[in-house]
This record gives structure tokens, sequence and C-alpha cells, in this order.
């Protein structure tokens, strides 16, 4: 660590954050990942073996990543060398394989630690392949997207992916008490102010220790609350990237909770995408969908309201706008379901393109000319609300067509209705 200092032109007792100087020195230290840290856990049987596969560490910010590749490779005994790819062009990658491969000739492996490997592009991603491929060296790479969209599938191939996960209250209050033992004082906080520091901290280890340092060096004497301690730190932005994966898992989260009738849940997860940033308009289209898609005729109104709230947002705009998304959220979540104009919309568009070219019988082409009613446009034409029934149980598909059944409704909401004027006309259909 002294020769990062070094390099940085620091002197080892320079000032350090608490979370650097909060390092764990052995991956028994590591806090909340014992899935794959624990006895059984793969990276650990890794370390044991001292003998390690390429790998992806996928998850959240401050949650170990950097640390359990730095303690995995001086644990298994591998030459740890760290680029970023967010400063590290071409060059450097040259250099590290260079370097890596001068070592491995006199018997020494390296473990190359990458950070934020999916910033580099496609072309540099590939460089890795032939070095992994030899085991000059042992790639590390480290992200918090999703490597399935930002990698290359030909690296991934050739890596493990494990999956780190935020840290829990348990993990992150042992952190707080760590650094409680290291500084030889207690946080300045009542137990509710220490409650929401945690929450405050939404995961992220590194985060909650900056927040503990902050404490440490601004504060002496009282015990704060929690408002008292929100006039000191600042909450920061919920993590919510609006063009990644966060973006997509959300919006999802959001259409599965207003399907399966939780207007509690759609309206948490409406919250969170608007307290991130999210584009309230990009939700408004997204409600118009679930009217169409997932209630239907069981509830009409539904898409009314729905185009009605996009409308009311654009007159009011954010905050007031947004309150009108939300009462959408919940009419919807709330509403009968039914899927049956989705299904058989669906289902004709995949006939349609089957039987294309077939042309409506004649009796319900237009005849505008004498011509067209001379070859029997039009001829033979009831209008049903002339009927008897109001019905005429005419054949309205292409001649020659068995006739197709597409929209079955499921008897939800006022879709029982038309369900019921349905099977009374088909009854009628099949008497004509």
């Amino acid at each position: 660590m002294n020769d990062l200092f070094e390099a940085a032109g620091l002197a080892p007792e320079a000032p350090r954050p608490l979370a650097d100087r909060l390092r764990p020195q052995s991956l028994d230290e590591v806090v909340g990942q014992d899935h794959l840290l624990g006895p059984d856990g793969p990276i650990r049987r890794m370390a044991v073996a001292r003998r390690l596969s390429s790998m992806i560490l996928w998850g959240p910010p401050g949650t170990g990543k950097t640390t359990i590749a730095r303690l995995l490779a001086k644990e298994a005994g591998y030459e740890f060398q760290q680029l970023s790819a967010v400063f590290s062009g071409v060059a450097d990658l040259r250099k590290a394989f260079e370097t890596a491969t001068q070592r491995r000739l006199a018997g020494k492996a390296t473990l190359l630690f990458v950070d934020e490997i999916h910033r580099f592009n496609r072309a540099q991603q590939d460089g890795f392949l032939p070095y992994v491929e030899s085991g000059a060296v042992t790639l590390v790479g480290a992200t918090t997207e999703n490597p399935s969209f930002e990698l290359n599938g030909a690296l991934l191939s050739r890596c493990q992916v494990y999956v780190l996960r935020r840290l829990d209250t348990a993990a992150l209050a042992s952190l707080l008490a760590k650094a409680e033992a290291f500084e030889g004082n207690a946080l300045p906080v009542a137990t509710a102010a220490r409650e929401a520091m945690i929450a405050m901290a939404d995961g992220d280890g590194r985060y909650l220790l900056s927040l503990a340092e902050t404490l440490f060096n601004i504060v002496s004497g009282e015990l704060l609350d929690p408002v008292a301690m929100g006039q000191v730190l600042q909450k920061r932005s919920p993590a919510y990237d609006k063009d990644r994966e966060e973006h997509y898992n959300l919006i999802s989260a959001l259409h599965k909770s207003v399907r399966g009738s939780d207007p509690d849940a759609a309206l948490y997860w409406l919250a969170r995408m608007l307290e991130g940033g999210e584009d309230p308009l990009f939700i408004a289209r997204r409600l118009v969908r679930m009217a169409s898609e997932d209630i239907g005729a069981a509830d009409p109104l539904s898409l009314l309201i729905t185009t009605a709230a996009k409308d009311a947002y654009d007159f009011l705009g954010s905050p007031e706008g947004e309150l009108a998304l939300a009462q959408a959220c919940v009419h919807m979540a709330a509403a009968p379901k039914s899927n049956a104009v989705y299904r058989a919309f669906g289902a004709a568009r995949a006939l349609a393109k089957q039987t294309g070219s077939l042309t409506p019988p004649a009796h319900i082409r237009n005849a505008p000319t004498r011509l067209m009613k001379d070859l029997g446009y039009g001829k033979g034409y009831q209008y049903d609300p002339d009927t008897e029934e109001g019905f005429s149980g005419q054949n309205y598909f292409p001649d020659g067509m068995d006739r197709p059944v597409f929209y079955t409704p499921k008897g939800e909401g006022a879709e029982a209705r038309v369900k019921e004027r349905l099977e009374r006309w088909g009854g009628l259909r099949g008497r004509s």
C-alpha cells in the first residue's frame, strides 16, 4: 500500500480516507459477501487452492470488488496489477500484458484487476483474449453494469461471473463498529440517527464510512438525532442509471406490480423511478401500454385515465403532475385484469401475415361504381341495426377461410358483460 502512495507523490503518513484505512487485510475481514467468500464459496475455494480462474465481479458500488481482487491475489500468491478502464488506453494495456508475460517467464503469476471494465470498447475487450487464454494474466474485472449487456460474449465465455450483493443492515452495522474501534471513539449519534445513517448508505459500505468520517471530523460532544444529523450529512441521490440496466429493472418492477394488482408496490417503484430522475413522460408512456396490455377490456377506463395522466403531467409538470401518474398507477393496480385483447391482436397479426393476399367477401366490399355493383360488390349485405336481433351473423372473413377465434374474454370486470354478448351472438351466428 505504501508503494501506491509513493507513486502518487504522497508520503505513507499522509491523510487517507477512513474507508482506505479500514480496508480488510484478509478475505475473512470482508463483510456481506459470504456466498462468495464463506468456507464453501467459490472465490474462497480458489484462494485456498491458490489456483485462480478469470472472473468478473459484478455488483453495486461500495461492496468490495477492488478489495476482494487485491486480497485474492495476496492469498493465492499472485502478483497484483491494477488498471482502470476510465484512465487506461491501448498503451497501458499493452504494457500490462508485456509485464505479465515477463513475470510468467520468471515463474510468477499475475492477477490483472481492471476496474470499470465495461468502459473498455469491444476492440479493447478483444485484446484481453489471447493473454487470458494463454494464462499470461488471470483477469479479474469489476463492473457495476450487467456483463451480459456490456461485455463481449467472447470475453464472458472465458470468465466466471460472480455477483456481489449490496451490503445488508448487519454488514453495514459491523462496518460502523469497526470504524468506531479504529477511531477509538463512538459515533456522536443517537440510536435512531445511527439507523438512519445506515439507511442513507443504501448498501454502499464505502459511502457509509465516508459519512462516519464526516461525523468523526466535525462533530464532538453532543449526540445527534436524525434531524440534526441530516443537517450535517447530505443524502446522495438514489443509484439509478436512466440508460442502463437499473432503468429496465425498475420499469419492469413497476409494470409487474401493476399487473400483479399491488398498488402499494406500484407506488413504491413509481417513486423510486421519479426520485432517481427518470423522465415522467417515459413512465406515462409505459402506463398507457399497461392499460392496453394487461387490463384491456376488463376496465376500458384505464386507457382513458393513463392518457389523461399524461396530459395532466404535460399541463402541470413536476412535481404536481406526478400525482396524476400515481393516480393512474393505483387505479390500474386495483383494476380487474385481462390480456385477452392483447393476445387476440397478436394472434390476428400472425394469421394476417400468413393470409395477407385474401380479399374480403364480396358482400362487404365497397361498391362506389356501377361496374363494382355489377360484379356483385356489396350484394347481399345485411345492415345489422335493421335486423330483428340487431345482429345479422354474416361472415366477415375471406371466403373459404375457416372462422378463427382470437378474442376470448376472461370475464373480469366490464369484460364479463362483453363475454355474455359474444356468447349470445355466437349462438345466433350458429343458427344463421
